[in-house]
């Protein structure tokens, strides 16, 4: 009898992290649009994350130079006090389109001077978003949600903090690196960020806790990218 049994090795494409940058309006005097620097992005087989933080009002989702479609990540996260006029949104572009110059903007319809942040990650090689974690913490110490991974991934932990005052800090552990960063801000204030990546070779569980001051709160995400091609080799017998 001739039977066909799936060999324990498989082939995986490996995500990696891609060129990234972070635009921060400071409150009063920004513009519209805000456009992120340009970056070179590859030019097919990416994913990217882009978040908007800043005044409700300013409700436009995210365009780009590469046509790409923009989904919203669940719904916005509204800001705890300034009479909820400040909220963080999550939107994503699977498998996108890149290139020389990409660059993401956001019309301001409702306030073009106000605040606002604005971080545009690529993540190579992955056209999944395998899990994603979105909590809201407070204290000095904030613990995201966890997310489960199968394979190879890219992870990328997103804090947002709620702190008044114009000088913050944010330090993650569990070996996420900083990419990006607006923690002293200008006189007027701005949305302060900060983003990081850990990449993980294996399946797993995974969180990031963050040691913070001020330490009211923070908008917390962890997303787990990965890529659907995983190749099995068979063989008889």
């Amino acid at each position: 009898m001739t039977k066909v049994t799936p060999m324990v090795s498989a082939t995986f494409t490996i995500p990696t992290l891609g060129a990234h940058s972070l635009l921060g309006q400071e409150n009063q005097v920004g513009v519209s649009p805000a456009v992120t620097s340009p970056m070179t992005t590859q030019t097919s087989g990416s994913s990217f994350v882009v978040f908007s933080a800043g005044y409700i009002s300013n409700s436009n989702a995210p365009t780009d130079n590469k046509a790409n479609l923009w989904m919203l990540l669940g719904s916005p996260v509204v800001y705890h006090g300034n009479n909820n006029a400040f909220d963080v949104k999550a939107y994503l572009s699977l498998a996108g389109n890149g290139g020389n110059g990409h660059s993401v903007s956001i019309v301001k319809n409702g306030y073009a001077q106000g605040e606002i942040t604005l971080p545009f990650i690529e993540i190579r090689n992955a056209d999944i978003l395998h899990d994603v974690a979105q909590n809201y913490p407070s204290g000095a110490q904030l613990t995201s949600g966890s997310v489960t991974t199968t394979g190879p991934a890219i992870l990328l932990a997103f804090w947002w903090g709620d702190g008044d005052g114009l000088t913050h800090t944010a330090v993650p552990n569990n070996g996420f690196s900083v990419i990006e960063s607006f923690l002293n801000l200008p006189p007027l204030s701005a949305v302060q960020c900060v983003v990081t990546y850990k990449q993980v070779k294996a399946a797993g569980t995974y969180n990031v806790t963050w040691t913070q001051s001020p330490d009211p709160g923070a908008p917390l995400w962890l997303f787990a990218f990965q890529s659907s091609e995983t190749i099995f080799a068979y063989s008889f017998d």
